[in-house]
């Protein structure tokens, strides 16, 4: 059994405007549960993006967040 180990692409290079749940986790340092628990109750320090019932978490914002 492979395991699958991406390399995160740094904010200051992120070329997208918003990534997927299990991606601005890893830049936050958080678990996805976490976002998405930010996401149910509208709470957190960021906001997702619904797109197509998926949720996108943008790129500015997370710099924002992050200070990058």
């Amino acid at each position: 059994m492979t395991t699958k180990t991406s390399q995160i692409i740094p904010l200051e290079h992120e070329t997208r405007s918003a990534l997927p749940t299990n991606e601005a986790a890893r830049h936050l340092t958080r678990a996805e549960q976490t976002l998405r628990l930010w996401a149910c109750k509208e709470d957190g320090p960021i906001r997702p993006i619904r797109i197509n019932g998926r949720l996108a978490w943008s790129v500015a914002e997370l710099r924002r967040l992050l200070e990058v």
